[in-house]
């Protein structure tokens, strides 16, 4: 195989193209390899967001059952996978899920081509044979993880020593996410779609509509908010998708009528305009019940200059100061997220305002897309003896797609 040092051939490989952070980082990824004059394959089982890709210069390649667990199916895929890789002189393989890293290891053994993992989630080992499931995203030439906190698991648990650990957060795109870049007219037509009245101090939680992600937790919360300060307004926003099949919306909507929360609370499903609705927003609320590898939604919040409120641990306790960048509470403790959703609801507009200040200071000097892009480009250096970095160094930073469909 050879490679042009110029312009490297890399492959990143996910199950499919649709939604969430996955597809999201690849996304801006292919667009980083591409600025820097590399070549940008991504190959999955395809998805909605397959056009966004190929109108950042990259290309796209289906391979069926990507995501599929089936050992016949990772092998058949991994035979392809090695083919594809000696037919287009692909010289580094970037994998970003479980399944797809089986497939990507075997064809890249095969071919002797270096590989690349980034562990984006938990991946819990609650039953026998999960942990060797989940240890193929430890196997990489490098292995890259999205927090501190992933990266001390990964250390830990998998015994992935600093030679190939590389922690790169993931970040906000401080173009998009940025109060000068929303206008008044974006922010007055969510407000009238989610029939907001004018001067009412919007809480926003921003998350898929799933048990771990805290909702019901934050419905009872805002229960003791209601009963404490009966007199104080404001309306409470949830936005994001619920999977097919889940009851758990309906069921979310029935206990907030329970609690009496009806008149103040919104459902709002799917949101295109994320900026738009962090800008709207008094405070984003994010109550996750297990700890978050990352939470890229708490950053973008930041980086719009909105407090936020999260639960204290996993990668939160990394994006947010309390008291200064941020508010955290104690995981699963009602009293205490009411007592500070409470306390923000009566806080003077400059404390606020100067929190939000702190915040996006923090996510542009920590936390952006192009930073994350820039020591991802490292990475393939190391291994290719390129210099992508080098040749991103100077690249605008730029949405990369418009969708920002919640991702968690």
């Amino acid at each position: 195989m050879t490679i042009t040092p110029s312009s490297p051939v890399i492959l990143q490989i996910l199950p499919a193209l649709e939604q969430g952070g996955v597809e999201r980082g690849t996304l801006e990824m292919a667009d980083a390899i591409t600025q820097a004059g590399g070549t940008a394959l991504v190959m999955s089982a395809g998805g909605r967001l397959v056009p966004s890709l190929e109108r950042l210069g990259a290309q796209h390649h289906m391979l069926p059952r990507c995501g599929s667990k089936n050992p016949v199916s990772i092998l058949r895929n991994a035979g392809a996978l090695a083919r594809f890789i000696r037919q287009n002189n692909v010289a580094l393989v970037h994998a970003r899920s479980r399944a797809p890293a089986w497939v990507a290891r075997l064809a890249c053994t095969r071919t002797g081509t270096p590989f690349v993992t980034t562990w984006h989630g938990v991946h819990a080992n609650n039953f026998p044979g999960k942990k060797r499931y989940n240890a193929v995203l430890a196997a990489g030439d490098r292995v890259i993880a999205i927090s501190q906190h992933i990266g001390e698991r990964l250390a830990q648990e998998y015994h992935v020593g600093p030679d190939r650990l590389r922690v790169i957060p993931r970040g906000a795109d401080s173009a998009q996410f940025s109060p000068e870049a929303v206008s008044g007219q974006r922010v007055h037509r969510l407000s009238e779609s989610w029939s907001i009245p004018a001067g009412v101090p919007v809480l926003l939680m921003p998350g898929r509509l799933t048990e771990w992600k805290g909702q019901r937790f934050l419905l009872e919360a805002l229960a003791r908010v209601k009963q404490t300060t009966p007199q104080t307004p404001w309306i409470c926003v949830f936005v994001g998708s619920c999977p097919p099949g889940n009851r758990y919306a309906e069921d979310l909507v029935t206990y907030a009528r329970t609690l009496g929360l009806t008149e103040q609370v919104r459902f709002a499903g799917h949101c295109q305009d994320m900026p738009a609705a962090m800008a709207l927003a008094t405070l984003v609320v994010i109550p996750s019940l297990r700890p978050e590898p990352f939470g890229r939604v708490v950053v973008e919040a930041q980086a719009m200059c909105r407090p936020v409120i999260v639960t204290a641990h996993g990668a939160a306790l990394e994006t947010v100061q309390h008291g200064m960048t941020g508010l955290s509470v104690p995981p699963g403790d009602v009293q205490a997220l009411a007592e500070t959703l409470a306390a923000v609801l009566h806080a003077p507009q400059e404390g606020l305002h100067a929190m939000g200040e702190a915040a996006r200071a923090t996510v542009l000097a920590r936390y952006t897309t192009h930073a994350m892009q820039q020591a991802t480009l490292s990475v393939y250096d190391e291994l290719l003896g390129t210099h992508l970095h080098e040749a991103g160094l100077h690249k605008n930073e730029a949405a990369p797609f418009q969708d920002q469909t919640i991702a968690g």
